[in-house]
């Protein structure tokens, strides 16, 4: 379908080496969009893009640490310069750390607040400066069902990804009237390696299956279609809007 079309575009997925990233990465590109793929490690970048050429798919890679502010405006505007429009940006880019709220380091609470707050600041300035100038654009960020929710032990990843949703909300209410669309996927529990420690506890396991209405974890291709319906002219009118895909988790008690 037309709408859903995305051939012609160019879509920068950060964190897309592996896991949730890559696999949004995959399916921006099956869709035809063209891939620029950031991590830190140029050389698992590399690993990733062979990958996705194997299947035809047009990928660049973007190697630098989305943390590092004055990095990040130097990677893209050089990026840009060499007529690399990026037409979606896809803040993928997170971390978790698990301890309890009373003991949590200090130093980790920094680091993840960086990680999963000040990169999706960082990365969507310096893109959407040449979006405005454009006049489009499409800016997705990934949030979480800790957005609204919260478990023992990761309190300040709660806090991140509420930032997140927020900040989305923020982006929206400044960046709408230069025809950019700014939203949020928040992806219940899926089997990831980021959640390698959940898949491999059968307790946790049995208590998720009970406790979502699908009665299992996610797969992460099942996050692509919603990731291409922001990506595309099907959402033109959908503006700061966190979409949900959790199984029903956040939709019951």
């Amino acid at each position: 379908m037309k709408l859903f079309d995305l051939n012609g575009q160019r879509a920068l997925i950060t964190g897309s080496s592996m896991g949730i990233g890559f696999s949004l990465a995959k399916g921006l590109g099956e869709a035809g969009a063209n891939i620029v793929l950031n991590a830190r490690d140029a050389a698992r970048l590399e690993e990733a893009a062979k990958v996705l050429r194997s299947t035809g798919i047009v990928v660049d890679i973007l190697p630098f640490d989305v943390t590092d502010k004055t990095t990040v405006d130097a990677a893209i505007d050089q990026f840009e310069a060499s007529g690399n429009n990026i037409d979606i940006l896809v803040n993928n880019a997170g971390m978790q750390h698990r301890a309890p709220l009373e003991e949590f380091p200090a130093e980790m609470f920094d680091k993840l607040m960086r990680t999963n707050v000040h990169s999706v600041f960082n990365v969507s300035q310096a893109v959407s400066r040449h979006m405005i100038k454009r006049g489009k654009g499409r800016i997705i960020n990934i949030a979480s069902v800790q957005t609204l929710l919260a478990r023992p032990s990761i309190a300040p990843y709660t806090a991140s990804k509420g930032a997140v949703a927020n900040l989305t909300k923020g982006m929206a209410a400044d960046w709408a009237k230069y025809g950019i669309n700014c939203n949020a996927i928040a992806p219940g529990y899926f089997n990831t390696p980021l959640n390698a420690a959940l898949v491999d506890d059968a307790d946790f396991t049995k208590w998720l299956e009970k406790r979502t209405p699908a009665g299992r974890w996610g797969e992460v291709d099942e996050l692509v279609g919603s990731c291409v319906f922001l990506s595309s002219n099907a959402s033109n009118f959908v503006h700061g809007h966190t979409l949900f895909v959790d199984g029903g988790i956040t939709a019951t008690l």
